[in-house]
């Protein structure tokens, strides 16, 4: 899955742009630039996304983006520590079993699923594959100046 989600920005009191996510009830800030908004729209996002890992539910599915819309994606590491939490509660593998399949402790293993713990892209792929799963990394231009 692709872990870049659609997000309105709306004027709002004086300067201010308030940036929502129609798929992420909750990922919700702001800033005074479009830049600065959406910069902080990527941390915003990451924080909501790290909550649904850390409730043990399902990460919500980006959906199409409309007119007016603009695009922010979580970091490399981020997407594949999501994808990692993902494929691991749709096999019902858990992370001891993961420990196990890699030859790494739990604790090892419980940093890798953590999207708030700092994690070696490399190491985290490499839990990707013993799950059956890939990373693919796209490159896209920057809309904001």
């Amino acid at each position: 899955m692709r872990y870049a989600y659609p997000c309105q920005i709306i004027p709002h009191e004086g300067n201010e742009l308030v940036v929502s996510f129609p798929d992420v009830p909750g990922a919700l800030t702001s800033g005074y630039s479009r830049a600065e908004a959406l910069e902080a729209a990527v941390e915003a996002l990451s924080v909501m996304l790290a909550g649904y890992v850390e409730d043990r539910k399902a990460i919500p599915v980006p959906s199409p983006v409309l007119d007016g819309q603009e695009i922010v994606a979580v970091d490399p590491v981020t997407a594949a520590k999501l994808e990692l939490y993902s494929a691991m509660r749709d096999q019902g593998i858990t992370k001891s079993a993961l420990a196990e399949r890699l030859g790494l402790s739990d604790t090892t293993v419980g940093r890798l699923t953590d999207p708030g713990r700092r994690s070696h892209i490399g190491s985290v792929a490499r839990a990707l594959q013993a799950v059956g799963r890939g990373l693919v990394i796209e490159g896209r231009a920057n809309t904001v100046r």
